[in-house]
């Protein structure tokens, strides 16, 4: 993008609402808001069940442990969250006019992509695991489906996160285009001739010289010289 800082345009340009859904970061930030939503959703709603009818007690899903069902809701409303925060922080982006804010608006969303990511990594890893060791019962085979959606948007949630961290290095790297700042200063058309240096009257001169900076008259026969004869 021309005159563009950081990805976006100058500073307190007018905003395309529908310009902005069809921009692919803004397509990711939704897909993994409604990730989160399918992950935390299907844990809290479905991944308690009662191992038998003799026990009325909930239990987590994934092998009775209980820090895999809060692990997972936990990172489900982080990435929840975070995903509300910088969808706003996106839509207001091109609004920022520092470009020292820009820059850190740029790192917090590397840094909290490249967090997020890791954290989805270590859900799907950890509810893979349990899963495998959760021993099937009629109370477990009720909310099986969900745990493995659970698990199934976990991993996905990773590849969105790491793809996110990924545009904000982009977007780091592409760093300030300097004709944001230069275009007022210079003619756009590289032929035109540079502006002359104005006078103390504020109006450029376009006066020549009209002699030459030695002013004194040169006698064609200076005295005490004679021209000789042939």
């Amino acid at each position: 993008m021309e005159g563009a800082s950081f990805g976006a345009g100058r500073a307190g340009g007018a905003i395309d609402p529908v310009d902005f859904l069809k921009q692919p970061q803004t397509i990711l930030r939704v897909t993994t808001w409604i990730f989160s939503i399918v992950v935390f959703g299907s844990i809290v709603n479905e991944c308690y069940v009662n191992k038998d009818s003799q026990n009325p007690e909930l239990l987590c899903i994934f092998n009775d442990n209980e820090s895999a069902c809060s692990y997972g809701i936990a990172v489900g409303i982080i990435a929840f969250f975070g995903c509300i925060f910088f969808f706003v922080v996106d839509l207001y982006f091109q609004q920022i006019s520092s470009v020292k804010d820009r820059k850190r608006a740029v790192l917090l969303d590397l840094g909290f992509s490249g967090f997020v990511s890791f954290l989805w990594f270590v859900a799907f890893c950890f509810l893979a695991n349990q899963w495998q060791r959760t021993t099937m019962s009629r109370g477990v085979s009720q909310g099986a489906d969900a745990a493995r959606a659970a698990i199934t948007f976990s991993f996905f949630s990773i590849i969105v996160w790491v793809v996110l961290a990924v545009k904000a290095l982009q977007r780091y790297r592409l760093g300030t285009d300097m004709s944001l700042f230069a275009t007022d200063q210079f003619p756009t058309d590289p032929n035109a001739a540079y502006p002359g240096y104005p006078t103390s009257s504020g109006i450029e001169s376009t006066e020549t010289y009209q002699s030459p900076p030695f002013t004194e008259t040169l006698d064609a026969n200076p005295k005490g010289y004679q021209v000789p004869a042939y």
